[in-house]
């Protein structure tokens, strides 16, 4: 996917395991993988074109999210940094079996607002099928009152998703475009792979140097 233009830069932030990679490959590819896949090392990139409606209802546009993927590991975070770097749109994701995650999806938010404070949040609770009674997973570790809390605090919006069912996935990435389409069309610049040093969804992921 060298040179891939895409309309808006969203990226996805979060603790490890919370989710994210399988959040994509649902979004972009419609499919889930039931084996764990490994951290990401630096970011992996995956485009999709969505036709919607305004927010404004004055008609409707074509746009493709171009989406990144950050590693969600302490120990890359400064790495991550450059991916956001000029992102119109978060998604902050934590894993709904994990409270841990949850805690540092403040950290994000945080560093959103400190680094990028025109870029738009989304909140976004993963894996909610194991959250889900009878899902077969450890249950709900993280509220949804406190969530919404810290989304309306942000402004934000605020989704629970499901990677393996697809639930509310599409409704998440649909209404992220919606919010950007009633916005004057920005000159599109290609998203070079090779030299971001990252990978398309679902390929290998290449580590930056």
């Amino acid at each position: 996917m060298s040179g891939q233009k895409v309309d808006v830069k969203v990226v996805l932030l979060g603790r490890e395991y919370s989710g994210k990679t399988s959040l994509v490959e649902r979004f972009v590819h419609q499919r889930f993988q039931a084996v764990p896949y490994q951290n990401t090392i630096g970011a992996a990139f995956g485009a999709r074109r969505l036709d919607v409606s305004s927010s404004s209802g004055r008609g409707g546009r074509s746009l493709t999210l171009g989406v990144w993927d950050t590693a969600g590991s302490e120990r890359y975070e400064a790495m991550s940094r450059v991916y956001y770097r000029g992102a119109r749109a978060a998604v902050v994701c934590y894993d709904l079996t994990d409270e841990r995650s949850f805690e540092r999806a403040r950290f994000w938010t945080d560093e959103l607002r400190r680094c990028e404070p025109e870029c738009r949040i989304y909140l976004c609770g993963t894996k909610l099928d194991l959250a889900t009674e009878g899902g077969g997973g450890v249950g709900r570790r993280v509220d949804r009152h406190d969530a919404q809390d810290l989304a309306d605090e942000l402004q934000a919006r605020l989704y629970e998703t499901s990677s393996k069912s697809g639930e509310n996935v599409e409704a998440l990435f649909r209404t992220v475009a919606e919010d950007f389409a009633d916005e004057p069309a920005r000159e599109k610049s290609g998203v070079d792979l090779a030299a971001g040093g990252a990978s398309a969804a679902g390929g290998s992921k290449c580590c930056v140097k």
